[in-house]
């Protein structure tokens, strides 16, 4: 009998954890999904089981359902994706813990830190000479009026999650020394004074955004990506891209591999730019030190970034590779109502527009060979919607175990359960369908 291959454990199951899926589903590899709520990749043909926990979101539920989710189906030695910030801290933190049972792509938080708290990436960036915007961080309204005269200004998070899930944004824009003032005492109200962050506005929407990104391992990127935003949403503080394509662009790549260098990276990463048009500089804003939402462009692109840190995991030997350019990635269900908006703003054209769809090769969520997770999408829209915009304040989980579910949901014909796998055929063994 053969071996069983070495699985991967998959923390959250919408688009980029589908795509992670699909990376190494496609190649034979186990997938275990673990989420807090319905996801998308419970549909996946490549998905073999779906657990769902009770909270995702506090750092000791998370680790310790995660390690009871690998005890109890026997995952031990399997390679973790966490795909959310906040899931990146916590393997960060207790990754001595985590590292008993799982192979653990995060590296530890003497490195992790610097992408967490955007505080401590524009100290780190500025040490190196990498231009930033001027950001400045108040603890209280009367540290405000100095900066009336910079206005518009942007009311941000140093943490993204804790601000993302208390209020739905991203940022907020202040043109007023009144809204400035209302806005910082909103954000008070959500996080705390030293996570506020007030920073100038770079003008220019999504199209003057590029990404860095790379499999980053002993101080050089082994295979590389880079891309530029043409469309987002919202134009101006995007929470997320909807339409993006693949360039290449050398300023933005010495700059990162200056920063990753200079804090150890390992693992999968995405270094956001936004260029000035005052002063032509790339300037840093954020960093993400996990999968980002298009980074299945990689694989049409010449770059399975998946499979590549699965590979180095397991010891498998894979060449290093670069982008091709001109390979586009689309998320239609928020690129209709952005493009639409863009086109009747006058800032999108109808020539430009159709030629992003014949540069586009992979779809965020359809997939013709897996076809179940799109029409699944549409299904769940207002649920996600909902769950991700209109969380409820301190819904939080009491207990570190999984939750137990006394039912099950009908899937595409298959049982989807708290504990319980997503299998054709064995549920004992995990084994990849067909």
């Amino acid at each position: 009998m053969n071996a069983q291959p070495v699985g991967a454990v998959i923390i959250g199951g919408e688009h980029p954890g589908l795509g992670i899926a699909r990376s190494l589903g496609r190649r034979g590899i186990p997938i275990c999904v673990i989420d807090d709520q319905h996801s998308i990749s419970q549909f996946s043909r490549y998905v073999n089981r779906v657990v769902r926990v009770k909270d995702l979101k506090d750092e000791l539920r998370t680790v310790d359902s995660v390690l009871e989710v690998g005890q109890r189906y026997g995952l031990e030695g399997w390679v973790l994706f966490p795909t959310r910030d906040e899931t990146v801290a916590a393997f960060s933190h207790h990754r001595e813990r985590l590292s008993k049972v799982f192979r653990v792509t995060t590296p530890g938080w003497e490195t992790v830190k610097w992408a967490w708290d955007k505080k401590n990436t524009y100290e780190r960036a500025e040490r190196l000479g990498i231009p930033v915007p001027h950001t400045f961080n108040p603890r209280s309204e009367s540290e405000l009026e100095p900066l009336y005269n910079r206005l518009p200004l942007a009311i941000k998070p140093a943490v993204k999650e804790n601000f993302f899930y208390a209020t739905g944004a991203k940022a907020w824009r202040a043109e007023t020394p009144e809204q400035l003032r209302i806005l910082f005492r909103k954000a008070a109200n959500q996080i705390r004074p030293e996570e506020i962050l007030v920073q100038e506005i770079i003008p220019g929407d999504g199209r003057r955004q590029y990404s860095y990104c790379a499999f980053f391992r002993d101080g050089a990127a082994k295979s590389s990506l880079m891309a530029r935003r043409m469309r987002q949403h919202p134009r101006e503080f995007g929470r997320a891209a909807t339409y993006v394509e693949t360039i290449e662009l050398a300023e933005i790549e010495e700059l990162s591999l200056r920063f990753l260098r200079d804090i150890n990276f390992y693992g999968l990463v995405e270094l956001e730019f936004k260029q000035d048009p005052r002063d032509s500089n790339f300037k840093l804003l954020d960093v993400n030190a996990r999968t980002w939402g298009f980074h299945s462009l990689g694989g049409p692109a010449g770059v399975d970034f998946p499979y590549l840190l699965y590979a180095d995991q397991v010891g498998e030997r894979v060449e290093g590779s670069r982008a091709k350019t001109g390979v586009g990635w689309l998320r239609m269900i928020t690129d209709l109502p952005t493009a639409a908006s863009d086109i009747w703003a006058g800032e999108l054209d109808l020539r430009s527009y159709w030629r992003s769809l014949r540069s586009t090769r992979v779809e965020s969520v359809f997939c013709a060979q897996d076809p179940l997770p799109s029409f699944g999408e549409v299904m769940m829209l207002p649920y996600l919607v909902a769950k991700k915009y209109f969380p409820k304040p301190g819904a939080q989980s009491k207990t570190h175990n999984v939750e137990d579910r006394k039912g099950a949901e009908s899937v595409a014909g298959r049982s989807v359960s708290e504990g319980e796998s997503l299998l054709a055929a064995d549920k004992n063994v995990i084994s990849p369908r067909s």
